[in-house]
């Protein structure tokens, strides 16, 4: 077993397995390699699509899994038996919180609506500089070269700084994408106080769980 500067790893991914098998393929092979790097995972709570495929190999694989999921989702993404731990929260706000805070580094496989909210706010959040750790595309079947694209335009067009461009981390299977995230170095500017914002997070998380 290999070892890695990341003890916790979240991912974002789709509640759904995918039209093509290669999307199913890749979600086990990265939680192998989660498992084979010695890294608990973080992620949405679900145990179906691609969610339940990766868990579950990560907790057969003998590491923790902890799953934060809104109540409000839980019947909708859960069914049968729940994998590793599952921490409900009151909303969506508090589970990209939770998520940020139990994690070293962030990966979105392929997904929809709610991937891509999720990888848009951690990828925001490290540009204000609420955070420092690496976020990773598993870019499978060119499905996020489109995503890709348009940010390269938003950073012709002035709308995204060229440093901040850089923040994201890609490559098109898990072994490849986890040796770029090891080796990540933030290079963009930091706008934001880190440790204000940190304090406030954790505040809202505090509120939050106590009206639970």
């Amino acid at each position: 077993m290999s070892t890695s500067k990341f003890k916790t790893v979240c991912v974002f991914c789709g509640s759904s397995l995918g039209k093509q098998k290669s999307y199913q393929d890749a979600a086990i092979d990265l939680g192998k390699e989660l498992v084979m790097k010695d890294i608990n995972l973080v992620y949405g709570g679900g145990n179906i699509g691609l969610m339940g495929l990766i868990s579950q190999t990560v907790f057969n694989g003998g590491k923790q899994v902890l799953g934060i999921i809104p109540k409000a989702l839980m019947d909708k993404e859960i069914t049968g038996v729940t994998i590793g731990e599952v921490k409900p929260v009151a909303d969506m706000h508090q589970r990209k919180a939770e998520m940020t805070r139990n994690s070293d580094a962030f990966i979105a496989m392929p997904g929809g609506y709610g991937t891509l909210e999720e990888l848009f706010e951690v990828i925001t959040w490290a540009q204000l500089g609420i955070h420092n750790k690496p976020v990773g595309l598993l870019n499978i079947n060119g499905y996020y070269d489109s995503l890709l694209s348009f940010i390269d335009q938003a950073v012709e067009e002035g709308f995204i700084s060229p440093s901040a461009g850089h923040i994201i981390v890609c490559a098109s299977n898990a072994k490849q994408l986890m040796e770029k995230l090891e080796d990540y170095h933030p290079c963009h500017e930091q706008v934001s106080s880190k440790l204000n914002w940190n304090y406030e997070q954790l505040e809202h998380s505090k509120k939050n769980v106590s009206s639970i």
